[in-house]
């Protein structure tokens, strides 16, 4: 051991050197020798080395900008403004991620984050001492009959806690140091956000502070080089200094909801309860063939497991397979179809006397989709004419006549007719489509239907565009009524919704029932692809705000814009909707936001999926028709070979010149074996003879 450093005691030591800076003296008795130098290159000097400076491009040249001003309150680098901000007092209690509104805000902005290791024993010291002075502050004040201030007590109660916890190791000393730099590039629009931020945080309990005649070293303190140049710190333990990291990841795991997919973060398993929510309302964005419909077929049948009734209006035949195989009723809503359903219609068994002025605003609504924009004249003539029609069938707010068989459209038709005004006459001109021409027969009759099935599905597939928005009102209110009668968890599936949101009247009636349905149990999604249609209206964005989950899965540049100045979307969540996969996408529960991968079983897949190329592969892999029954063989029968015929798209291998042998029966017992010909392998495991090759049935020649 000792050998060893006397050995490395004689090696020759180096010198380090800086630029600019005087050579390191060595220690005595140790001598400095120089590294031999190349013969082959000369030394460059330090003059040439100052003029290869002088010719080349730094990289601070490059980044630096071109001018920088400095003043009290702000600094300004080119044409933009920085002002920078520490923190000067914080919370007594916090929680986990409680620095994640600095990361939700609205603005982009620096920040930056100093943490300093202290000593424990100095610490324990300055922690003695300090429970000294405030134990005798305390002590004072009673002697002299004055309450003690309640922030010393809290004071002294901490740091009594903290010292024991740092004299049994169990916590370490910090010193912690917070800094905040604003953009803008107007001083007036950076005031107005600084205020923005001061109220934020104070909100919070956060007190901030401008670096007033210091903003260049907050400016650079803020700058991804890890330089403090500020040094505005706060004493804090490992449990206080952990809590402040600001970057979680979600996990959605709700004790009685349903999976939705996998977190693409930490791999944790993304369940959700929409009905342990503020609503069960649920809005599923995205482009055509981002997986909409996969998804919510896949919450259908998962639902369904829950005892929860299903109601879905389906646009596109998307959900047959899935009703067909759950045994749900399939009805396709068309002229020529056998169920009706009858705008006018009162449910008898609601006896509240609200339920015929509630069923006159909704008729109202419809007839003004149908026959488009009316007058103030017209509109008042509408709304005499449908009380008219319900008087004329002897039904008034009495609940007692909501027995008595309510009028259809073309009582509506006549009593227009027969009135003296001849703007009634135009409305019933317009209306006259509806119950004698091309339309007649969809909305023309009485309701001869009730929702009876746990899955219960709407086809508009065989209905024209025009019809779409109109039959999709008929049906949600003859839904919303059913709704109101008899609470149960039930969910309310508009699939295409943008359809609606093209009508004020169909939009608003769908926003109504969006902010009314959490008091009846129920629970509303709506899946549209043309999303700046949906968002374009206020009804549109009414419905967005009133859903308590938010499913954005992938989307177009355009859509993405408009999808983040709606829901304020970071930069991230913007090139991640962006850039996702099908079947991937940001899920939003309440305050929680994760990227979730939306996963199903292969029997799930194969019940849900809607792409064309698995149908078109499932109808290529049926299975073949199930064998007939085996009989017992015939022990008189002749056994014959039948021959094999090769598939004609398959070409066949080259065929031998020979035939190939058949092996002959075996022996019987004491027999001498016939001597066979040598056949080769190859010849042997050759495809079968073709039928003009196929040999004769043994006993014949």
């Amino acid at each position: 051991m000792f050998g060893k450093k006397k050995q490395e005691q004689q090696q020759p030591v180096m010198p380090t050197t800086q630029a600019g800076a005087a050579p390191a003296v060595a220690p005595q008795g140790v001598p400095i020798t120089q590294p031999p130098t190349p013969s082959k290159k000369p030394p460059i000097t330090s003059k040439t080395n100052e003029s290869l400076k002088q010719g080349s491009v730094s990289v601070v040249d490059i980044i630096a900008p071109s001018s920088v001003e400095g003043d009290f309150k702000h600094i300004r680098v080119g044409e933009t403004f920085y002002r920078t901000f520490f923190v000067v007092d914080y919370p007594r209690q916090v929680s986990p991620n409680w620095l994640s509104i600095l990361i939700d805000y609205k603005e982009t902005m620096n920040i930056s984050m100093f943490i300093y290791p202290v000593e424990s024993k100095d610490v324990l010291s300055n922690l003695r001492r300090k429970i000294a002075e405030m134990e005798a502050t305390i002590e004072t004040d009673t002697e002299q009959g004055v309450e003690p201030d309640p922030k010393i007590r809290a004071s002294l109660e901490d740091a009594i806690a903290l010292r024991e916890e740092l004299a049994r190791g169990l916590e370490r000393f910090y010193q912690f140091g917070l800094y905040i730099t604003l953009a803008s590039n107007d001083i007036e629009d950076l005031n107005l956000r600084s205020k923005e931020l001061v109220s934020l945080l104070s909100s919070n309990l956060l007190v901030i502070k401008p670096a007033t005649l210091q903003m260049e070293d907050g400016f650079k303190s803020t700058l991804p080089m890890g330089i403090d140049k500020l040094f505005s710190t706060r004493n804090m333990d490992t449990t206080s200094v952990a809590s402040t990291f600001p970057f979680t990841s979600y996990e959605l795991s709700h004790p009685n909801g349903i999976l939705y997919g996998v977190n693409t973060l930490n791999n944790s398993l993304v369940i959700v309860d929409r009905f342990s929510l503020e609503n069960a309302n649920s809005v599923v964005f995205g482009k055509s063939g981002s997986g909409k419909s996969f998804l919510v077929k896949l919450e259908v049948l998962r639902q369904m497991m829950f005892e929860t009734e299903v109601m879905i209006i389906d646009p596109e035949d998307e959900y047959r397979t899935l009703c067909e195989s759950l045994g749900g009723e399939y009805i396709s809503f068309s002229k020529d179809s056998a169920i009706k359903i009858n705008p006018f219609a009162l449910l008898p068994d609601d006896q509240s006397e609200a339920q015929l002025g509630t069923k006159i605003l909704s008729v109202h609504g419809l007839l003004k989709t149908m026959m488009g924009e009316m007058s103030a004249t017209q509109e008042a003539i509408l709304d005499r004419s449908i009380v008219l029609a319900y008087k004329q069938k002897g039904i008034t707010p009495d609940p007692s006549t909501y027995k008595l068989e309510p009028p259809i459209l073309e009582d509506l038709y006549k009593t227009l007719l027969n009135m003296e005004e001849a703007d009634a006459k135009e409305l019933a001109f317009r209306l006259e489509k509806y119950v004698k021409g091309g339309f007649s027969g969809l909305f023309n009759h009485q309701t001869n239907y009730d929702v009876k099935n746990q899955l219960t599905v709407f086809s508009l597939r065989q209905l024209e565009d025009v019809l779409r928005p109109i039959a999709m009102h008929v049906i949600l209110d003859f839904i919303w009524t059913r709704v109101r009668t008899k609470m149960k968890k039930r969910l309310l599936i508009v699939d295409e919704a943008w359809y609606m949101m093209k009508y004020p009247d169909s939009a608003a009636f769908l926003q109504g029932i969006a902010k009314r349905c959490r008091k009846y149990y129920l629970g509303l999604t709506t899946l549209t692809q043309d999303i700046e249609d949906f968002l374009s209206s206020d009804y549109g964005k009414a419905i967005l705000s009133s859903s308590s989950v938010q499913i954005l899965l992938k989307q177009g540049s355009s859509e993405v814009e408009t999808l983040a100045k709606t829901l304020n979307l970071s930069e991230g969540e913007k090139q991640y909707l962006l850039t996702a996969q099908v079947g991937e996408g940001l899920l939003f529960a309440g305050q929680n936001h994760v990227t979730a991968q939306f996963v199903a079983s292969q029997f799930e897949y194969d019940l849900v999926t809607s792409k064309p190329q698995d149908a078109m592969a499932a109808a290529a892999n049926q299975p073949p028709p199930p064998p007939p029954p085996p009989t017992a063989p015939d022990p008189f029968a002749t056994p014959t070979v039948a021959p094999t015929f090769p598939d004609p798209l398959t070409p066949p291998p080259r065929q031998p010149s020979e035939v190939p042998t058949l092996t002959p029966p075996a022996p019987a017992a004491g027999a001498v074996p016939p001597v066979l010909p040598q056949t080769p392998i190859a010849q042997m495991q050759a495809t079968p003879p073709t039928p003009q090759q196929a040999p004769k049935p043994q006993g014949t020649s």
